[in-house]
């Protein structure tokens, strides 16, 4: 029977463990090389049987590590099988340093993909948890996904394994990261089985791809039908500057009627972009209106006192975004990456917007075009993407910024008492009376017009406002927005949900009117309870704590979770270096650690409400004037 297994191989200084586990079933096979057992022939023969069948391999970063130590079993088998279990952990474990070492350095892997003699999906590639903004550990997503047990290795990589029991401790151990690394691809199936088909329908091999990736690769496998040039050809591609002079690349329809506006302008037009240098190579803020609007190379971002701002029978609250704004801006204006023929390019960049509005979302292809349409810009300032062209970024952005800059002058100077509430890369809230909707739909026509762009518009009923990147929008409709520290549901699993039940609780107070202390009393998950931490370089967690008059503390591992409890310890972080060190949760609060599950009556966890309350009430006294706050705990 054909079967398809997810992985995870343990690398010791002598003793090598691999465990395997069947994707649609408990069924599991565990190898180890070590000298009290050696099943080096068993391994090999089932790698085999795994080529042989075309059984794939599912894993957590495993192109980078796994498939690299799988390969080299496989093309060295016939020398391994005359060899000791000791010998060859030894020998796979110093194969295992050189990988690490050559990812370290940046070097290419000895196994490409293409050369592997195993299929592989690996969830850690196919997620984008390599990509600095998004990295996560195998530990920290277990943490995001409420995972039982997020324990650490329990046995150093160098330590000499000299027993039995030993050996069962790293093989529960790698078991735990193959059942949890299971999840995350029942918890992927969806974009699996999208990679699948476009796998299937192209023939690119994008099982482990990345969206930014996937947008790449098709964009790449369209416009070198469409030009009749090889990807190999177009890959290569690049264009490169040193400067960029802004005045030479604004629209010429950008023009303000207000002075504020005016210099902004003109502050954006006095600008050398020095490509190398882009992270804040201009930043310039305005105060309009009531409102610190800030822009840069990026995108604009203002937003009002932080506060709930509500329609009434008199004013209202609308909201506009602009349609695919970023691709829209290229596709509009005929712009290219410099390197590649605009009329074609545009073609086709606008081939994939006008294609997805006449498909379902339903259908895999709208979500594929989607991807490709937001991806492409960020491409193009990828030195390794054959997009590269930081102008045409720039181009992108700087534009985005003053045509969405000439919406809110117009909408806030043509509409009287209208009160501007946020701006956000591509779009606006402006709380206005309602007896202006009808003008205000007039000047977003006359602003279309001007720019060829379209905008999308909604009411709010209710907007709880912390700032630009952290708020509540409540439709007319009665359907809720949460952005950034409000956010609880659907949460990316590399994003941290720490204390979720806080955000529930504000969420519940303003949304549905339930008091915090009311809502915690029904919320019984423990893991909302949780908060979540990662430590990397030269700092660890210690765990500080008395017991029968004795003060200790134990090294910590460096991913940790916990929630705040009425008896504990405390949380310290410390560096090797200079020694600072700082409380993970400063002021009284102690720390339960919760690393490994433990089920028990909700009650025994013995949970300290005071500190949900306080951060929750904390939340909503920044938010609305203070009331007597109420604790029944």
């Amino acid at each position: 029977m054909r079967r398809h297994w997810v992985h995870d191989y343990e690398t010791l200084s002598n003793c090598f463990v691999a465990c395997f586990e069947d994707i649609k079933s408990d069924h599991t096979e565990v190898f180890v090389l070590h000298d009290l057992r050696n099943d080096i022939d068993e391994l090999i023969t089932f790698l085999e049987r795994n080529i042989s069948l075309d059984e794939w391999h599912v894993s957590f970063n495993g192109l980078g590590f796994d498939s690299q130590i799988t390969e080299y079993i496989i093309r060295t088998a016939d020398q391994l099988r005359d060899m000791g279990g000791c010998e060859i952990a030894e020998w796979l474990y110093g194969k295992a340093q050189s990988i690490i070492q050559r990812q370290d350095t940046g070097e290419w892997l000895e196994f490409s993909p293409k050369d592997l003699q195993i299929n592989q999906i690996d969830v850690f590639k196919l997620n984008h948890w390599d990509n600095p903004a998004k990295r996560s550990s195998l530990k920290w997503i277990q943490y995001t996904m409420d995972w039982e047990n997020i324990v650490d290795m329990p046995i150093h990589h160098s330590a000499t394994i000299k027993s039995l029991d030993e050996i069962e401790e790293i093989i529960r151990y790698c078991k735990n990261d193959v059942s949890s690394t299971k999840k995350i691809a029942f918890l992927s199936k969806d974009q699996i089985a999208l990679r699948k088909q476009l796998t299937d329908e192209y023939n690119i091999n994008l099982f482990s791809a990345s969206e930014p990736k996937i947008s790449k690769e098709l964009f790449l496998h369209f416009l070198s039908k469409k030009l009749n040039v090889k990807k190999y050809d177009l890959k290569g591609l690049r264009t490169r500057r040193e400067k960029i002079i802004v005045k030479d690349i604004i629209l010429d329809y950008v023009s303000f009627k207000t002075a504020t506006f005016q210099k902004l302008l003109s502050k954006f037009k006095e600008v050398e972009i020095d490509t190398n240098e882009t992270k804040g190579g201009f930043k310039y803020s305005i105060q309009y209106k009531g409102v610190r609007t800030d822009f840069g190379l990026g995108g604009i971002h203002g937003a009002r006192t932080s506060k709930v701002y509500e329609s009434n029978e008199d004013m209202v609250i609308m909201t506009s975004d602009v349609t695919s704004f970023y691709p829209n801006l290229a596709i509009r204006n005929n712009w290219s990456p410099a390197h590649l023929p605009k009329k074609e390019f545009c073609e086709q960049y606008e081939w994939f917007f006008e294609e997805r509005k006449k498909i379902s979302k339903k259908d895999i292809r709208n979500y594929v075009y989607k991807i490709i349409l937001n991806s492409t810009y960020g491409l193009s300032n990828d030195e390794n993407s054959f997009l590269y062209d930081p102008e045409f970024t720039m181009r992108i952005t700087i534009n985005g910024q003053l045509s969405l800059a000439m919406l809110y002058e117009m909408i806030t100077e043509g509409i009287p008492g209208a009160i501007p509430l946020m701006q956000n890369t591509d779009g606006l809230e402006t709380m206005i009376p309602r007896e202006y909707q009808g003008k205000y739909m007039e000047i977003c026509a006359e602003w279309e017009k001007i720019t060829n762009l379209l905008l999308e518009h909604d009411t709010y009923s209710k907007v709880v406002l912390g700032d630009v990147n952290n708020y509540i929008a409540i439709t007319e409709s009665g359907s809720a927005k949460c952005k950034g520290r409000f956010e609880f549901e659907n949460l990316a699993l590399h994003k941290n949900k720490s204390f979720a039940v806080i955000a529930k609780a504000v969420f519940n107070y303003f949304v549905n009117g339930i008091k915090p202390e009311d809502y915690l009393k029904t919320n019984r998950n423990i893991y909302d309870y949780c908060g979540g931490k990662k430590i990397r370089g030269d700092w660890k967690f210690i765990e500080e704590f008395v017991a029968f008059g004795t003060h200790y503390q134990v090294n910590l591992q460096n991913t940790i979770r916990y929630y705040i409890a009425n008896k504990g310890s405390k949380i310290v972080k410390f560096n090797y270096l200079d020694e600072r060190q700082t409380q993970v949760e400063a002021g009284k609060w102690l720390q339960q650690l919760f690393i490994d599950y433990v089920d028990k009556p909700f009650e025994e966890y013995d949970i300290n409400y005071d500190y949900y309350l306080t951060k929750a009430y904390k939340e909503i006294h920044n938010l609305e004037p203070v009331k007597n706050q109420l604790s029944l705990f």
